[in-house]
């Protein structure tokens, strides 16, 4: 039963990616649902969890939701009230409901819909080493590979309306620290999990492991495409290629890597 719903939710994630972008370039303004902006991280977010679960077992998935959740709210939170972290921002009213009227909860999802492909990425890259040093570089990379989606996926998002940067940072308007804050925050999220489960881990069962490779190939491609509609192109074609270079070495190298 676990396996059919992990199916039915990562079929989910690629229909609705595919509906989005296809209502997107067709210009199709009567189709498109600004919903779809919260329910697609749900559904990815969905696949995560189910997969981690057959991947390792319920109590390490639930607790690498957690973590994941409780630690990207808690820096996104400081982000906004302080400008610490990933530069001065605040989001707008687009995406719901706000913690503590500062980051809206649909936010965490979707830091755990990429965090977790972006782990099982790392796990399959990192050397075979022992103990700390392997957990250590897990996170490292991990880091890299969460953040390379979000080269494009930031000036989309701020395109959109999402999100305000309060300074006009050199990519696209989006300051560099950005991208150290989203490295720090996903290594913050592994090596948490890593010291509190992972290391206490069984053998992990990773039969499934090209399909969260996929998730992570499918919305990052999501994104890349937005940013090469007609539309945007002018505007945001340069986002598009910077995403496609970021992102594909890492999804190239762990689709190779689950290939067993």
């Amino acid at each position: 039963m676990t396996r059919k719903l992990m199916w039915l939710f990562l079929a989910l994630t690629v229909l609705l990616n595919a509906y989005d972008l296809l209502v997107d370039w067709l210009n199709v303004e009567q189709l498109y649902n600004p919903l779809l902006t919260r329910i697609i991280p749900l559904t990815g977010l969905g696949f995560a969890l189910l997969h981690a679960s057959l991947r390792w077992n319920w109590r390490a998935a639930l607790a690498l939701f957690l973590i994941s959740f409780l630690v990207s709210l808690a820096f996104e939170s400081v982000g906004v009230a302080t400008g610490l972290v990933y530069g001065a921002y605040h989001y707008t009213d687009k995406l719901g409901p706000k913690f503590l009227g500062l980051v809206p909860y649909i936010i965490p999802a979707a830091w755990f819909m990429m965090m977790y492909p972006s782990l099982v990425i790392a796990e399959r890259l990192a050397p075979q080493k022992e103990g700390w040093k392997r957990g250590l570089a897990v996170a490292a990379i991990g880091g890299i590979v969460m953040t390379a989606w979000d080269v494009v996926m930031d000036p989309m998002m701020v395109r959109a309306e999402h999100w305000v940067w309060e300074a006009n940072g050199p990519y696209f308007g989006i300051p560099l620290q950005n991208y150290w804050g989203w490295w720090l925050t996903t290594f913050a999220v592994f090596i948490i999990y890593w010291l509190a489960v992972k290391r206490n881990a069984g053998a992990d069962n990773t039969r499934d492991d090209r399909l969260a490779v996929l998730s992570y190939i499918v919305i990052g491609s999501s994104s890349v495409l937005t940013c090469f509609d007609p539309d945007l192109r002018p505007v945001l074609g340069g986002a598009a290629l910077a995403g496609f270079f970021a992102m594909a070495p890492w999804a190239l190298m762990g689709w190779i890597k689950t290939d067993k």
